[in-house]
């Protein structure tokens, strides 16, 4: 078992197609833990493994595997890249030392690279940057350089270079003098050395004064740099044919930190901020950054990355601030979709504990000896929807237990019950994202539903003053029933919380206060089930100023159907009409894009606000727009930009629908509008 001091940690990010998983899949068969160099395409791949990842051909969950390599171990983390399955891929970033960025020699910077860069930036943790692909047609890595280092920063340098026929890279650290297409290695090697020595004021200050810096020294702060960011190596490789890979893992074991190297990791009860120190012999704190189930078994796995302490699998392993505790059972150590069983992890490991229902991602695990919580990266809001129903009947509850194991997977999809319209909506980044994620469901549970468009939760509201009257009367021979209500509307404050205002006004005893709570009864419930089309009112304010009663054949129940009936009566008076949401949305676009996108969004009746120009020749434009308008934007907005742009959005309020609109969707969804 290697010691805390002895492991490296590591995740792959970047977009999808940059050769993550084929980095993953050489540094396997480069280090002998892998007989045969696995393929994606060839659906050979060891971190590809679940049967839609071989299907689809991309990653979809992040994966784990391990290599021993020059006396270390080196744990890395293969994510997806594609941005509708970005939650593994931010979720795994507080789990390591050390996030490396994988770009595509062909493809150059692509949307989902900047923001898990920016994702690893916020996070603070070291970074490096992997181009791959070099031996891509018609590339220009002397501009690819150029951009990186616009985008990311003057910190980005070459820690090697391709040599003329790209079957080689020739190492910048140690050489000063060889020959490569992209640029001088002499220069290379002198500005490596100048940002690693930023690091350090007494070597930078020999440097300065015209001493020679050895490669041991310069060895010695290299970790020291990376850390604080004055460094961010970029290396060259071609994974398919294993160039650079060697020279890779070199680089990761001498000038990547540990976890005693790196910064302790924090954890946040309140105002309190506890150090967790990377010492096996201290209290037991980890963090589960994810959940997979196997596909055939169902069987639960947890994947935990140790920040202190040790866990066995007699250890009383406590969950957040829980009291009850669980046994771990066996502690496993995760290759791909294998798994070995290992006598303990340690301070600084990855390991995996099955069958322990309990864990969810983002938890953090101890032995009762810490509290408080990891900060987690945001991840993107989820706001792509579909609405299901069962294929099969009574598959309602199975397809409900289905949906929970998939909400644990990724942390960007999520299941609502929506008690307006009463669908069961399914909520991720893309059409794809959902799609697989009903695949995933059918593969391994044979669930199939039915999906449309969710309905939209329009709101209804009223424009003007009115009364209403309703008298109840009922004879069935005995005692009736009698209630008679009078009440005035008028409008509350737009998005006024509560939605409605009731006030009993009644002077005298023509209703007497006992049956106020079932004439309130009666309005709510026609709050509920709307008037005009059959949505929840809401900004309304009411007063019950007068009625009548009768003191054998007063009952609640009358006093109800009156208050509802008064209720409508008003309503059809008081000019009624349909709200729509209205959200906040900031797309992030090329700015080549700006035009199309904002003429796009003034379309859809939207409000541009202002634009951002961001980094990379990027912009993020601001604008409020009608849901209605937008509940398929992530598809436009694709076509649009080719895939590279991307958009957050949340609830703003609610406003009155236009005419034309409001009668398009009362005829749609068009209800009965007399009282019962």
């Amino acid at each position: 078992m290697a010691s805390t001091n002895d492991i490296r940690n590591i995740v792959l990010l970047g977009h999808g197609g940059a050769g993550k998983t084929s980095l993953a899949e050489a540094i396997l068969h480069k280090t002998g833990t892998s007989n045969r160099l696995g393929s994606v395409d060839d659906k050979t791949s060891v971190c590809d493994y679940f049967d839609e990842e071989k299907e689809h051909g991309h990653s979809i969950q992040s994966a784990l595997i391990y290599v021993e390599y020059a006396g270390k171990t080196i744990n890395i983390i293969d994510t997806p890249g594609y941005p509708d399955f970005i939650g593994p891929a931010v979720t795994a970033i507080p789990a390591v030392e050390t996030a490396c960025l994988v770009i595509s020699a062909a493809a150059g910077i692509e949307t989902n690279t900047r923001k898990l860069f920016e994702a690893a930036t916020q996070a603070a943790k070291p970074k490096l940057i992997v181009i791959n692909k070099i031996d891509a047609d018609n590339i220009d890595l002397p501009e690819l350089i150029k951009n990186i280092q616009e985008s990311f920063g003057s910190a980005c340098r070459c820690a090697n270079l391709p040599a003329a026929d790209k079957n080689s890279v020739i190492d910048c650290v140690a050489n000063d003098n060889g020959d490569s297409p992209v640029m001088d290695v002499a220069a290379a090697h002198t500005e490596l050395i100048e940002s690693v020595i930023e690091a350090d004021d007494a070597l930078m200050e020999s440097y300065l004064g015209g001493e020679e810096i050895s490669s041991d020294k310069i060895a010695s702060v290299f970790v020291k740099a990376i850390e604080a960011g004055t460094i961010i190596p970029i290396v060259f490789t071609n994974a398919r044919h294993e160039i650079g890979i060697t020279e890779l893992l070199d680089i990761i074991v001498k000038y990547t930190p540990s976890p005693e190297q790196a910064k302790p990791a924090n954890l946040k009860a309140g105002e309190q901020t506890t150090q967790l120190k990377p010492d096996p012999n201290a209290p037991l704190a980890g963090l589960v950054f994810r959940v997979a189930f196997d596909p055939k078994s169902n069987m639960k796995y947890a994947t935990i990355r140790i920040f202190s302490g040790k866990l066995t699998s007699d250890t009383n392993l406590l969950r957040n601030d829980e009291k009850k505790a669980v046994r771990p059972g066996h502690v496993l150590k995760t290759q791909g979709p294998d798994t070995k069983e290992i006598p303990a992890g340690i301070a600084g490991d990855i390991v995996t504990l099955a069958k322990v229902d309990e864990l969810r991602t983002s938890d953090l695990i101890h032995d009762g000896k810490v509290a408080g919580k990891f900060d987690m990266p945001p991840v993107p809001l989820p706001m792509f929807s579909l609405a299901l129903e069962p294929a099969a009947r009574g598959d309602e509850q199975k397809i409900g237990a289905a949906l929970e194991r998939l909400c644990e997977e990724d942390p960007c999809f999520k299941v609502s019950h929506d008690q307006q319209t009463k669908e069961l909506v399914i909520n991720g980044l893309g059409d794809l994202h959902l799609r697989v994620m009903l695949e995933k469901m059918e593969n391994r549970s044979k669930l199939k539903v039915n999906t449309k468009e969710p309905k939209i939760p329009y709101r209804e509201t009223i424009t003007a003053k009115a009364e209403g009257h309703y008298r109840h009367k009922k004879q069935t021979g005995g005692a009736g029933q009698f209630g008679e209500v009078y009440l005035r509307v008028e409008p509350a404050e737009r998005n006024a919380d509560p939605p409605l205002q009731f006030s009993w006004d009644i002077f005298g005893a023509s209703i007497p206060g006992q049956y106020e709570p079932a004439v309130h009864k009666g309005i709510n419930e026609v709050m509920e089930t709307g008037f005009v089309a059959g949505f929840p009112i809401q900004d309304v304010k009411v007063s019950i100023y007068d009625g009548k009663h009768h003191p054998v054949d007063s009952k609640e129940v009358a006093f109800r159907a009156a208050g509802k009936g008064a209720f409508f009566d008003a309503l059809e008076k008081a000019k009624p009409v349909l709200l729509e949401p209205i959200v906040n949305m900031e797309v992030t676009v090329p700015a080549q894009n700006m035009g199309d996108i904002t003429g796009d969004l003034a379309s859809k009746r939207g409000r541009v606000s202002g634009q951002d120009m961001l980094p990379g020749n990027q912009v993020c434009i601001k604008a409020q727009v009608p849901l209605s308008e937008v509940t398929q934007y992530n598809s436009q907005l694709k076509s649009v930009t080719g895939g590279r742009g991307s958009y957050a959005m949340s609830l703003s309020h609610y406003e009155v629908v236009p005419p034309n609109i409001q009668q398009q969707v009362i005829a749609q969804y068009a209800k009965k509008k007399q009282p019962e």
